[in-house]
């Protein structure tokens, strides 16, 4: 009788099973999971907007309105006064010309018509410490915020339901003029003009 050794018949046995080819396995691509979309939610707020406005009106009245000032009339007549200043050009000097900010040495400067030393020359101080060009309009709206004359009516802006000619006395402390013009005229136009719409908030 033949004995075979068990474990001969085991290697004989793994070495006929490895042997064998390996059946390939599909690979199973695992799709992510559908991502349910959500709308997010827009707030609206209402804005007044001014229709067949340039640019720089455009900024001084969004700026306005970020600063918390909301009333029709205070916009308008800061608006109108601003424009018996400047024309809302942001780089006029005091005559008409339109130059840099150094080339103009004499009368005031800009949309406000800064004309002291002091003020005018807090323009330039300011712009260099925020990196903007005295000469734009975003210079300027940052500078005129930061004023103390400015900071004096502010609050006073803010109140809503007051007549133009209330917001028009608080406006002269600012820009304490000596030729009234037609500041209260260029308000009223604006005040005629301004208009509420929706938009997405901030």
């Amino acid at each position: 009788m033949r004995i075979i050794s068990t474990t001969l018949i085991a290697i004989v046995s793994a070495t006929a099973i490895s042997s064998q080819p390996t059946p390939e396995v599909p690979e199973i691509v695992l799709e992510p999971a559908p991502v349910e979309e959500v709308a997010k939610e827009v707030t609206m707020v209402d804005r007044w907007i001014l229709p067949g406005a340039n640019y720089n009106e455009s900024r001084v009245l969004e700026a306005l309105q970020d600063r918390g000032i909301t009333d029709r009339a205070a916009l308008a007549t800061v608006m109108g006064n601003i424009k018996q200043e400047s024309r809302f050009i942001s780089n006029i000097c005091e005559g008409g010309a339109r130059v840099n900010y150094w080339s103009c040495t004499r009368g005031g400067y800009g949309l406000i018509q800064w004309t002291t030393h002091r003020r005018y020359r807090g323009l330039w101080a300011h712009s260099q410490r925020m990196g903007l060009n005295p000469e734009s309009v975003e210079a300027q709206i940052s500078y005129l915020f930061t004023e103390p004359e400015w900071r004096g009516i502010e609050s006073s802006l803010r109140i809503g339901g007051r007549s133009i000619q209330y917001y028009m006395n608080r406006a002269y402390f600012w820009l304490g003029w000596g030729h009234h013009g037609y500041r209260t005229e260029y308000s009223w136009d604006y005040y005629n003009r301004l208009t509420i719409k929706s938009v997405p908030a901030k």
